[in-house]
């Protein structure tokens, strides 16, 4: 029986689903062995891969030819998830083998789905959840899933990271990465290379001082904080007492966070509104790291940095993309698109203006979400979208073309099975031709903010909502 008729046939088992089965907030339980699938594939975290192209390669059992029949199942959960689902294939919960999407929610709340029919499967609640609810602090942070595909971690509003069991939720360990959580909020999306979880702060809306973004290495086994680099005083090493630094801000906040370079494991994040000065103090900046987070190794601000910083231009709105090997591109909220050397970025000197191409974004409105990069045997395409367009480009020559624009609405693109999935925070699911832009089809949704769709093994998951509307409830959409 074909995936999609597996997943048609399932939706008559809703009628017997029930809306949430688990353990509550999980502390126990069997661990089972981990458990390599057969066939198809997992979305282990945002962005597809460490360096957050966005680029599914494989074939998903969703076609231009029979996208427009999926049908949806909404599932209620404990609140919205303003980030994107992860997928383990075939992993064992409770006993049986599960397709299984993990998210996490606004207030910390991390939730296994059957990908089949909707069933929670369990519930992990971090402790504190009842003060803070409802509250201010929040997380956007989508979780990441361990190698071993035993262990997912996710993050909470108590400024903590925590590494969940696949088999029954229960949580191995917890690590803060903020001495003050009340101002310091993990927004961006968590990253795993080299047996190393990557978590990076910023702040809340508002910028209520005093916070400053840096970016922590975590030991994926023990739950040990190897390493802090600061953004800001970053000549002070491990967590600080934010008061205890005379400058703020600096918030590495964009949806992809912090960005893995293939082959070196060197790191790419970018940061918001704060000073710079090109020793310690890094804000509107793209900043280059060794896989181990100890000190800075390459660096870029606009000639412009100091406007930015007054005019609440934040450079790090979005996340750096890597384009290629040697390129790299940098949106913001000044609606511009920078294309960057690597090579020109490297070194601790201080490195301003020197941009290979700017050009604007889709509506040349501020760019809040994570590009997509898609690469065919003889072409590197780019995809972003904003609040008032979507479009492509194709690298050219060493230059950014562009092939396509309209005016349609998108959170962070992906490109899955051939086709660009761009949500649209004012309603709508939409599914391009990504070469040339084509509309396929619109499969329905309610509204969001920061959102975005994973698709795999015949299926499309996108969880709803806003986090800024302090909501306890949300819905995953689930397409078969």
């Amino acid at each position: 029986m074909s995936r999609l008729v597996a997943g048609a046939l399932s939706i008559l088992a809703l009628l017997l689903a029930t809306g949430w089965a688990g353990n509550g907030r999980a502390t126990t339980g069997h661990q089972a062995a981990a458990k390599v699938p057969t066939g198809g594939q997992d979305w282990t975290r945002f962005g597809w891969d460490a360096r957050r192209s966005s680029f599914f390669p494989y074939a998903t059992g969703i076609t231009a030819a029979n996208v427009a029949g999926l049908q949806r199942q909404q599932v209620q959960l404990p609140g919205a998830a303003d980030s994107s689902p992860i997928y383990l294939r075939g992993v064992t919960i409770d006993g049986s083998s599960h397709d299984t999407f993990f998210l996490t929610t606004t207030y910390g709340i991390t939730v296994a789905v059957d990908a089949a029919n909707g069933a929670i499967l369990w519930r992990w609640t971090p402790p504190g959840y009842d003060s803070w609810a409802g509250s201010y602090r929040i997380t956007t942070a989508t979780p990441v899933a361990d190698p071993s595909r035993a262990w997912i971690y996710a993050a909470s509003p108590d400024g903590r990271i925590q590494k969940l069991s696949v088999a029954d939720g229960h949580a191995a360990w917890r690590v803060s990465i903020t001495k003050l959580p009340e101002r310091e909020k993990i927004a961006a999306a968590l990253n795993f290379d080299r047996g190393h979880v990557i978590a990076a702060t910023g702040g809340y809306v508002g910028d209520q001082p005093p916070y400053q973004g840096h970016v922590a290495i975590v030991d994926a086994k023990t739950g040990r904080l190897l390493r802090v680099w600061n953004s800001l005083c970053s000549n002070r090493h491990g967590l600080i007492e934010p008061a205890s630094c005379p400058s703020s801000d600096s918030a590495i906040w964009g949806r992809a966070g912090a960005v893995v370079i293939p082959g070196s494991g060197n790191l790419l994040v970018a940061t918001g509104n704060a000073p710079w000065n090109g020793r310690t103090d890094w804000g509107d900046a793209v900043l280059l790291l060794p896989p181990s987070a100890a000190r800075l190794i390459g660096n870029y601000t606009p000639a412009n940095t100091e406007e930015l910083n007054a005019s609440d231009q934040d450079l790090g709105s979005t996340s750096p993309v890597l384009l290629t090997k040697s390129l790299v591109v940098q949106g913001g909220k000044d609606g511009k698109i920078r294309l960057l050397s690597l090579e020109r970025l490297t070194g601790r000197a201080a490195h301003r203006g020197g941009e290979l191409q700017v050009v604007p974004t889709p509506s040349g409105g501020s760019l809040f979400t994570a590009p997509a990069v898609w690469r065919t045997r003889t072409r590197t395409w780019l995809f972003a979208a904003d609040n008032g367009g979507t479009a492509a480009w194709v690298l050219r020559n060493g230059r950014l073309r562009q092939v396509w624009r309209n005016g349609n609405d998108g959170t962070s693109p992906v490109v899955a099975g051939g086709l660009l999935w761009v949500y649209g925070p004012g309603g709508g699911l939409r599914v391009y031709v990504p070469g040339s832009g084509r509309l396929v089809t619109t499969l329905d949704a309610g509204g969001g903010h920061w959102n975005s769709p994973i698709v795999v093994d015949g299926r499309a998951a996108l969880p709803e909502g806003d986090a800024n509307e302090h909501a306890t409830t949300g819905v995953l959409d689930i397409w078969r």
